[in-house]
């Protein structure tokens, strides 16, 4: 027996809708036509880092549904989605899709497409439907997301030292947004 929270299912609602938001965010940007990585020395500090932390929860959410953790591994994916790719990568990625730079745009519209595209496999045995829909509209290769790869950890993909730096000033932000609310 599980119990049943009307809270749980208007939280989800609220981020089927954020994932919603945010992929149509990333379509409205997009400008290419084949979804993959630039070579990692066109990458920013903010791009291997998404990428570095994608990374550790494709190996952790693959450990958790082989032990059949389910609740673990949708949470954290959850998490993932909500603050690391929606409220920081995205909002990091903003200036370099409006601006100027050919290479910078075209990085950020790459590792925004890829950390999608491995998001949506990574949810799709949770919201199966939603995930499908989202798949279809993005540059993809295999017809259907059930029947592509699962997507594997990659050791080319972790970036540790980009990674704590990207945390130091991502704790410099959070600090000076809770003393300015001070």
């Amino acid at each position: 027996d599980m119990r049943f929270y009307i809270e749980r299912c208007e939280a989800m609602r609220n981020f089927a809708n954020k994932l919603w938001n945010a992929s149509r965010y990333v379509m409205m940007n997009l400008s290419i036509d084949k979804n993959e990585l630039p070579a990692l020395s066109e990458l920013e500090t903010s791009d291997k880092w998404i990428l570095s932390k994608l990374n550790t929860l494709i190996a952790d959410v693959t450990e958790n549904l082989d032990k059949y953790e389910l609740g673990v591994a949708v949470q954290k994916i959850y998490d993932f989605i909500w603050d690391s790719y929606c409220d920081w990568y995205i909002e990091l990625t903003k200036t370099r899709l409006q601006g100027e730079d050919e290479g910078a745009k075209l990085a950020a519209q790459n590792v925004l497409c890829f950390v999608l595209t491995e998001l949506l496999k990574l949810l799709h045995p949770f919201m199966p439907f939603i995930t499908e829909e989202i798949y279809q509209a993005l540059p993809h290769e295999e017809q259907f997301i059930m029947t592509s790869r699962w997507p594997e950890y990659r050791a080319d993909l972790t970036f540790p030292e980009e990674e704590a730096a990207m945390e130091a000033v991502m704790d410099t932000i959070k600090a000076i947004r809770a003393r300015r609310a001070e």
